[in-house]
Formats: C-alpha cells, structure tokens, sequence
C-alpha cells in the first residue's frame, strides 16, 4: 500500500512553517490514499505554495536524476564560444543557453522593471540552458551537435528526462483536481502535449566576499511564471521562499535526498482565481563555505511546467461562484501569457 503523507511537524525544523513531505505514488492510480494525498497536495500549495515531493522513483529513477546532473555539469563545463553557439533566441522558442549576465530573475512584469532589479541587484550569478519538447518544427532545441559520444549521450538523457518529468506533472495535476473536487482527469486534455521547459543551471563558485554581504545573489527574488515547477537540487543549499505574510522573510528549503521541490506558479495561481499560491523565492549565499572562505558551485534542474500553449486559461469552477466573489481575471491563452512574462525577463 502506498504511504499517506506525512504532517507538517516531520519535515523541517522551523517554528513557524514546513514544508509538508507528500508521496507522488497514490496519485498514480486509486487507492484510499488518493484522496488524502490529493488533499495534503492541494493545502501545500494553498499556504506555502511548495512542498517537498518524494516516492517518484517509479516515474523518474534515481539513477536517471543521477546521469543529468553529471551531464549538465558537462555541459557547462564546455568553453564559452561552444555554448554561445547555442545561445537562447526569442521568448516563443524559449530554447538553447543564456550566458550569466543576460538573465535578471525578479518580480518585474516589465522590461523598465526588471532594469531596475538589476540596477538594485547586480546580475544573477548563474548560466543556465532550456529544453523544450523536441517536436515542434518552429522551435528546434539546441541540441550539442560536435558528433562526440557525450553530446549523443546528453540529447539521450535530457529527453528520457523531459518524458518522465512530464509523466509527474500529469499525475500532480491530476492530483490537484482531485483536491478541488474536479474530475480527477479535469486536465488532462489542457497539459496533453507537453509545452513544458527543462532547465539546466549552473551556478559558478564564489569566491569570499562576492556575495557582499547580502547585495548579491544567484537568483533574485521571483515567483515562477508557470503552473508548477519540478525542481531537482544538488546538496549545496541557499534556496529560499518567503514566508507566509512576506514582508521579506525567508525559509531556507534544505536539500533532502530522494525529494524534488515541487511549487506552484503564477498561472496556476491565476487559474485557481489565487486560491493557490505563487511564492517568491530566490537564491542566496549557502549556509556553508569552502575552508578558503569561498563558496563552491552549486547545480540545479528545474521543470517548468505549463498548461499547453493552445489552451486559453479560464477561471477553474468551484472557486469564483457565488459569495466567492467572482473572477479576478480574464481569459488568457497559455502561450501568449509566458511569452509575455519571458519578454520582460530577457
């Protein structure tokens, strides 16, 4: 039998909040813990807005975890000229390599908003690469293309990967419907296609002082644009979400082995008439040094995850009717929202 979650208490030593520990294993069929499961799911995201995924190996191996972190780091390993020459193009594509400098995370919705982040902020201190679904004729990804066995062996791992991270995104929301008392198959339709993003990250060691002192960071403070996103972290830390009430308070989200981060974004906020919550996060200096004084480079995957680009977003029944006061948005069409959102970005 599949394990029920967990309760907040056995997670994460803070007195104020944790993040809840939630299995991915009772959303892939039915069973009496589907429910609760799919409820436990729905409150996470309801207050803190992320949580802490485990039990997914059946979907997602570790081993395959594993074979992506060693080939991003590979990858970035690559010299500059090699990754520029798969430099990210438009906001449509959302594909290919973005050189530290040229992304500034925030919570801008403008191009003059974000140039003030970054004028307050500095750069963020990170390179990262994007992967989309590899069938659209448009939109190609930039796949390494030197003939060595190892690009082979990236393009292989990176698209075994996008598959199984879309099979997860799936059953969360199949998930989260079960919890707002929709048909468990509501989305299945909306996120058929896969119109999702797989994000490599490096974040290049720093050396003592260069956060200075708080004024720098390696990704500033920002909701994500999407519906939720999948997030894989080595053990380096220096993630943090804010609070409950913000006002610039942070919880540190610990790295644990065998979990994924998983957190809601801001068009399922929208979707759900904000009834779920987008959470800012950012990533700051780590809590531990190297004996030198500075700090080591940190590696991240994250799986940005989206209604399919098709689809026009409308208010989801049951949370506007009525004493509830209506809907707080209007329609939108998935693909034009985040190509919006990216534009300000880049």
């Amino acid at each position: 039998m599949a394990p029920a979650a967990t309760t907040n208490k056995e997670i994460v030593e803070d007195d104020e909040i944790a993040l809840p520990l939630v299995p991915l294993a009772p959303l892939l069929d039915s069973s009496p813990a589907t429910v609760q499961v799919a409820n436990s799911l729905l409150s996470a995201f309801r207050t803190s807005g992320f949580l802490y995924l485990i039990d997914y190996s059946a979907i997602i191996p570790l081993k395959l975890v594993e074979a992506v972190f060693s080939h991003s780091a590979q990858f970035f390993a690559r010299p500059l000229q090699e990754k520029d020459a798969l430099e990210w193009t438009t906001p449509r594509s959302n594909r290919g390599y973005t050189c530290q400098g040229r992304e500034k995370a925030s919570q801008g919705m403008t191009k003059e908003e974000v140039a003030k982040a970054r004028e307050s902020g500095g750069e963020d201190l990170k390179e990262s690469f994007e992967i989309g679904r590899d069938d659209v004729d448009d939109y190609p990804n930039q796949w390494p293309d030197d003939g060595s066995e190892e690009s082979t062996a990236f393009r292989k791992t990176m698209q075994e990967f996008f598959r199984c991270c879309k099979d997860v995104h799936k059953a969360l929301m199949r998930g989260i419907a079960i919890g707002m008392g929709l048909e468990a198959g509501y989305f299945d339709g909306l996120v058929y296609k896969g119109d999702n993003t797989l994000r490599l990250l490096h974040y290049p060691a720093v050396a003592a002082g260069g956060f200075e002192e708080g004024r720098r960071v390696r990704a500033g403070a920002h909701s994500d644009y999407g519906s939720l996103t999948l997030l894989f972290q080595d053990q380096r830390g220096g993630l943090q979400v804010e609070r409950p009430g913000g006002r610039d308070s942070w919880l540190n989200v610990t790295p644990k082995d065998g979990t994924i981060v998983v957190n809601a974004g801001d068009l399922l906020a929208r979707w759900s008439n904000d009834l779920i919550r987008s959470t800012k996060h950012r990533v700051v200096e780590p809590p531990s040094r190297e004996s030198h004084g500075g700090y080591p480079p940190r590696y991240s995957v994250a799986y940005f995850c989206n209604p399919d680009f098709d689809q026009t977003i409308d208010i989801l029944p049951g949370t506007w009717e009525g004493e509830k006061g209506g809907k707080r948005y209007e329609s939108v069409n998935s693909g034009d929202y985040l190509a919006q959102r990216l534009s300000a970005t880049y």
